[in-house]
């Protein structure tokens, strides 16, 4: 298999005992398609009912039952091949993967195999100031299993059909992570993808996305190691110490002489470390063959293009577009885009405003609050409306930069509009200089100490500038008070 990475940086390299290893992570993301009805029947598809209120006939394998292909999904699988900008195929075929597991009441699990309806793409990460494109080997459908509980009862273990027949979309990488780093990278920007696309919800908690992760270990510069897969991570977090447990684990056996044995592993959180489930399969085990059941899937070129003239401006796209159009960073574009409804947000607030400015206080003091009271954007006590009307309170100098905290603040915790809320409560910046020039004078003549000092030593100009704000309420233009103090000081 051809090694598309580019060699490592040194930091992704991981020391033993005998020497530097490398890392080389590929991995299978199952993303449940956002539809309200089955791969193949017309069952619901929302969480939480009560256990097997979700199932229709052709779900529970009763006999004569037939599968009959969801438009809507085949749609969905579509849109997100565009979305990585990956190979259409007009032509692709359902197979049967033989399995005998008690939540797969058919015995079988209807998935794709040599002919899936998504070909090659890429998916661009930026981690640690570099960029790292990693390979879309494909993506295909399939149903999702049921659920088996293990906890209702000492002696049985129940079943739960309201996921069996739900719709995935496995989406397959190519072997191109190499860091633990760059795979949560890459799930992150999956994720984010989706939901700009609106074909999975990304909810991991959920079990909406969930990741397989194949792992192998090889000295810089060698072929590929033995991989051993780990199966069903259902967390971001959890999906980096994963890798660095399993790639520590391989490391280990391999310096004390021993052979990675290619198999399937789950990891425990608790634990911090994988254990092994069974010997990995290899796709004959499986005995894949078409579904007798579905024709072909054929789609038409016309329309694949009416899809892909319908799809949303992506991250990348918008990212791009962000710092060209409002002159932002790569960091601040990259932040705002990570979520289409921060993004959204950003471009209400920045909408005729100075764009760095709405950046600014969208990154850290909007985003900084909601992170530290675990809220959503969508939860924001502060609209973008009124967010935009503390910058132009600022942006008019009608306000200091601390005062504006201030009202963001208020805002926040009792609502209500800005403008009014600086009307009333009298915090409009004081810009009349000969009232600046009276709290400067007090200032200097209340500590002829430090103004001794400060001509000695400029750098204790702000402390001024501090002592007459604070006499001022806050209220006095700082530019005006830097520059009376500078005056009267001889700075």
């Amino acid at each position: 298999m051809q090694d598309r990475a580019k060699a490592a940086k040194s930091s992704n390299l991981i020391s033993g005992a005998t020497g530097d290893w490398e890392v080389v992570i590929g991995m299978e993301v199952h993303a449940q398609v956002n539809s309200r009805a089955k791969l193949f029947s017309g069952a619901s598809t929302e969480f939480g009912g009560e256990p097997n209120s979700h199932v229709s006939l052709v779900d529970a394998a009763m006999p004569g039952m037939l599968p009959v292909i969801n438009e809507e999904c085949v749609a969905q699988a579509v849109r997100t091949g565009l979305g990585l900008k990956a190979k259409i195929n007009l032509n692709s075929v359902f197979d049967r993967k033989n399995y005998f597991y008690p939540d797969l009441p058919q015995g079988y699990q209807i998935s794709q195999y040599k002919q899936p309806i998504v070909g090659e793409g890429e998916v661009e990460i930026d981690v640690d100031g570099e960029t790292v494109k990693v390979g879309i080997e494909r993506l295909h459908l399939e149903q999702d299993a049921g659920k088996s509980l293990h906890d209702q009862h000492p002696d049985y273990t129940y079943v739960d059909l309201n996921r069996a027949g739900v719709a995935l979309m496995e989406i397959v990488s190519k072997p191109d992570m190499r860091s633990a780093r760059q795979a949560q990278a890459y799930v992150s920007k999956l994720r984010t993808i989706l939901r700009y696309l609106g074909t999975c919800d990304g909810d991991m908690e959920k079990g909406n996305l969930r990741a397989d992760i194949n792992v192998s270990v090889r000295r810089p510069g060698e072929p590929f190691g033995t991989r051993c897969e780990i199966k069903n991570v259902n967390s971001i977090r959890f999906i980096g110490q994963a890798i660095e447990a399993e790639a520590r684990r391989q490391i280990d056996i391999l310096e004390s002489g021993g052979q990675v044995v290619q198999e399937t592993r789950l990891f425990d959180p608790g634990k911090g470390e994988t254990r092994s489930m069974r010997t990995k399969e290899e796709a004959h085990d499986y005995r894949y063959f078409p579904d007798p059941d579905l024709l072909p899937l054929e789609l038409t070129q016309e329309w694949v293009d009416a899809l892909k003239a319908d799809l949303p401006e992506l991250p990348d796209e918008k990212k791009r577009r962000f710092m060209e159009q409002y002159g932002l960073s790569a960091y601040d574009a990259g932040v705002l885009v990570a979520e289409r409804a921060s993004a959204d947000y950003f471009e209400k607030v920045a909408a005729g405003r100075d764009g760095k400015l709405a950046a600014n206080w969208v990154i850290n003091e909007l985003f900084g609050r909601l992170n530290k009271e675990g809220l959503d954007i969508e939860q924001s006590p502060v609209s973008a409306v009124q967010l935009g009307s503390i910058i132009d309170l600022i942006t008019s100098k009608t306000i200091s930069g601390k005062i504006a905290k201030d009202v963001f603040d208020i805002v926040w915790t009792e609502g209500g509009d800005p403008t009014e809320i600086v009307e009333k409560r009298g915090l409009k910046q004081v810009t009349d200089v000969a009232a600046i020039e009276k709290a400067v004078d007090e200032v200097l003549a209340a500590n002829p100490d430090k103004v001794q000092q400060v001509k000695a030593k400029p750098t204790m100009l702000g402390w001024f500038v501090g002592q007459v704000m604070k006499a001022t309420g806050g209220k006095a233009n700082p530019a005006a008070v830097n520059e009376l103090l500078k005056q009267k000081l001889g700075i």
